[in-house]
């Protein structure tokens, strides 16, 4: 874990502001389609299109500010935002054929979740985060 802690929690950092970036484009261009940005998915509904940007807008919030401000349910928060994210996935590829459907669909659904839960796992685990945000344990 101590290679893990070298480089991740900044990483998750630089991907989390991405994340912010992405879905504060994603709702401008939901709330101004004239932007014409690419970034809406035309087999999506609408309520749909709004969750997925504003849970990125969230996820890359919670953590990029509460690593800023050294905010302690950061990772608990983050992990929250990680199911809400994997949530979207599901209904996104399962009911709408996100990522190109079928098995394909559902294998890059799978490894999103994989990558859910190991950061999640990190998150819990990890001393650096412990460290960074003062939790116990």
């Amino acid at each position: 874990m101590d290679r893990l802690d070298r480089f991740l929690p900044r990483t998750l950092l630089a991907i989390s502001a991405v994340l912010l970036c992405w879905g504060i484009l994603g709702l401008l261009e939901y709330v101004f389609p004239e932007l014409g940005l690419g970034l809406q998915n035309e087999s999506f509904p609408a309520g749909l299109q709004f969750l997925h940007f504003l849970a990125l807008v969230l996820t890359g919030a919670i953590y990029v500010f509460g690593y800023i401000g050294r905010w302690p349910p950061t990772p608990h928060a983050t992990i929250t935002m990680y199911a809400v994210l994997a949530t979207l996935c599901f209904v996104e590829t399962i009911d709408f054929g996100a990522f190109g459907g079928g098995a394909t669909g559902v294998a890059i659904m799978l490894g999103e979740f994989a990558l859910y839960i190991a950061l999640s796992a990190y998150l819990l685990r990890s001393a650096a985060i412990k460290h960074r945000f003062g939790a116990s344990g």
